[in-house]
């Protein structure tokens, strides 16, 4: 019976974790959280764990044999950083800064 209950509890913590990770749009923890905000100190594992299932959870799959690395780890950097912005940035702030504007460095916009 002990093992039906650890079973059981696993279980429904393994859902709750996946469906967190399913919810659309960023939190306002995340927001103010690494990989969008500057970090005073190093980076840790959970930190970056965390920007790995963000990546994940747009597109980005870190296979061994991934031909189409780094272009498609760099659209899915893109795809976070638009949901950033899209969750994450005061309306107004988003007009002064273009619309659809490509902040990535050294890439022209397409």
């Amino acid at each position: 019976m002990k093992l039906l209950s650890k079973t059981a509890v696993v279980t429904l913590f393994a859902l709750g974790s996946a469906s967190a990770f399913a919810a659309k749009g960023l939190t306002p923890q995340q927001c103010n959280d690494y990989p969008f905000t500057p970090l005073k100190a190093e980076v840790t594992h959970a930190q970056l764990m965390q920007e790995l299932a963000e990546l994940e959870a747009v597109g980005y799959d870190p296979s061994e044999n991934d031909e189409d690395y780094p272009s498609d780890l760099e659209l899915a950097e893109k795809k976070l950083q638009a949901e950033y912005h899209a969750d994450c940035v005061p309306a107004g702030a988003q007009n002064s800064l273009g619309a659809g504007a490509d902040t990535t460095q050294g890439t022209p916009a397409s």
